[in-house]
């Protein structure tokens, strides 16, 4: 079962960004192994997350049952499923977004490029900022343009100017939003359209250098026209990041990804509660054109909702 969407601002903050790991210190919890030079530009199919029968609770409620999958670096991995199947719940695990609801609790292994993500010296802090989320909801700063993109790199301790906007402009280039506002930069973000604010909202991940972007329902709110264009973004960035994306939309998971896990729900009847449950993962093409499951076939073939 999924849980509602909470207010959290997005990435970039202290707590919620992904960036490069901090200096650590005797008292400071372990951070996660930070990716080399050559595993930033790697051969395509390495793996960046191990699922390994990951169960997730709200309190004594089972959300999400049994889970096991492998995410691959450089490729678009899709959650698709019918509401209340655990897809963003899922999602939230793999940056430790779950902890911040009361209640919430995930059993089973979760490695993140060979570390486990919930160990206990691991610190949660490091992991957002280096595993990126992308909201449904384009909820930009109520600041400049400028100061959106900047926002996280400051925090980070960055105040060169020079540098700034450096990142500003490279960021804005990455999420295609550049050329359309470089000559307003001091507006506010809040003036944008919906899918420019949702371009905004990406760039503003993108400056803190995540490794990983996951992305929940991002063009659930935009018009065909910016969706198009984020599903676009999606493709050219991939080169540099691992994307994992939530979508009910069938045909955005068939367009942008290379992977598909289907999800589904298992029904109680005698206590009434509905249990997230993976059915089926693998190749996007193959998930859509032969897939192995008949639930999975019910879905995409539009029998089952």
């Amino acid at each position: 079962m999924e849980q509602p969407e909470q207010n959290i601002t997005a990435t970039p903050q202290p707590t919620e960004t992904a960036s490069p790991p901090l200096p650590t210190t005797a008292t400071e919890e372990r951070l996660l192994p930070e990716p080399t030079a050559q595993e930033r530009v790697p051969a395509l199919g390495d793996l960046v997350f191990d699922v390994e029968n990951v169960s997730c609770y709200y309190s004594a409620f089972r959300a999400v049952t049994d889970v096991s999958l492998a995410i691959h670096e450089n490729e678009i991995t899709a959650f698709i499923g019918p509401s209340g199947c655990g897809k963003t719940t899922v999602l939230r695990t793999l940056n430790r977004m779950n902890d911040l609801v009361p209640g919430a609790r995930v059993e089973g292994d979760i490695r993140y490029r060979g570390a486990s993500l919930y160990a206990k010296d691991v610190s949660p802090i490091a992991v957002r900022r280096r595993i990126g989320m992308v909201f449904q909801k384009p909820n930009p700063f109520p600041k400049s343009i400028y100061d959106n993109v900047a926002y996280g790199p400051r925090i980070n301790g960055e105040h060169n100017k020079r540098k700034l906007d450096e990142i500003v402009e490279h960021s804005l280039q990455q999420a295609a939003l550049w050329d359309e506002v470089k000559d307003r930069l001091n507006k506010s973000g809040l003036g944008l359209s919906g899918g420019q604010a949702q371009r905004l909202c990406i760039a503003r991940t993108l400056a803190v250098e995540p490794d990983v972007v996951l992305m929940d329902e991002p063009c659930s709110a935009l018009d065909p026209i910016a969706t198009g264009r984020i599903e676009d973004l999606m493709r050219e960035i991939k080169s540099r990041y691992t994307i994992v994306i939530v979508t009910h939309n069938m045909q955005q998971a068939t367009r942008v990804s290379d992977r598909t896990a289907f999800y589904s729900v298992l029904r109680n009847e005698e206590s009434d509660t509905r249990t997230g449950v993976l059915v089926e993962y693998g190749r996007t093409q193959q998930i859509f054109e032969d897939p192995h499951d008949e639930r999975t076939k019910a879905y995409v073939t539009g029998r089952m909702g």
